[in-house]
């Protein structure tokens, strides 16, 4: 099973949110879905308006002078209330968390996936919105650890993290049926998969075992000492 090179704080929700959440569209993508930026868009083109307000508004106090342009400063500062609010709305009510929006190849369905976190509790929360050509619509809510697919090294491991979609997922799963089955096969089995180590674990096993060793050489050494000095010891007739 291949890690990726990077590394990440294992202890911090959010670069584990946000390294999951950025492998999606990778994934999703290299399996025939065609991505949607159109929530992106409306973000970016909100944010980026309230910025080219507000600089304006900069510039004609610095060029005509306040007493000039008041008015339209003003009206430039009720505009850039009205964005921001327009930004806030749109990021807490219509994106609601969305990590990726995408079609099937056939377009036959659409896929939208929200992903969240709980405080002090490392799972992966995710909804899936799934849309049909037909108009109907389906719901899935799985939620997941995020040890299943990071080591303990903070290394993303990619293939743990797409079956759990390709088998949790039927859209998916039916894009990619290697994963999905690959899943079911896991979930059928009677032993459980081989651990993985790293590098890093590697060596903090072998100094592990050293200091076990050196331990137990201690204590024998000090038992048989022990042990002789109370054998060496005669009574006197």
């Amino acid at each position: 099973m291949t890690a990726s090179q990077e590394k990440i704080t294992v202890y911090n929700l959010a670069d584990l949110k946000n390294t999951s959440d950025d492998a999606l569209p990778n994934y999703l993508n290299s399996i025939g879905f065609t991505q949607s930026h159109r929530l992106t868009d409306v973000r970016l083109a909100l944010g980026y308006s309230a910025f080219a307000l507000a600089a304006a508004c900069f510039a004609w106090d610095y060029r005509y002078g306040f007493e000039a342009t008041k008015y339209l400063t003003a009206a430039a500062v009720a505009a850039y209330a009205l964005l921001n609010g327009a930004l806030t709305a749109w990021v807490l009510y219509v994106e609601r968390g969305t990590v990726y929006v995408g079609t099937s190849r056939d377009g036959g369905e659409t896929l939208r996936i929200s992903t969240s976190t709980r405080k002090n509790v490392p799972e992966y929360f995710v909804t899936v919105e799934v849309t049909r050509k037909d108009g109907g619509r389906e719901e899935i809510k799985f939620a997941r650890s995020f040890t299943e697919w990071f080591d303990a090294a903070g290394h993303f491991v990619a293939a743990p993290f797409q079956a759990m979609f390709a088998s949790s997922v039927p859209v998916i799963g039916k894009a990619d049926p290697k994963r999905a089955a690959a899943a079911k096969g896991k979930e059928g089995g009677d032993g459980e998969e081989a651990a993985t180590y790293t590098p890093e674990m590697l060596d903090m096993l072998a100094k592990a075992n050293v200091s076990v060793v050196g331990s137990a050489a201690e204590e024998a050494t000090g038992s048989q000492a022990a042990a002789g000095k109370k054998g060496g010891k005669r009574r006197k007739a």
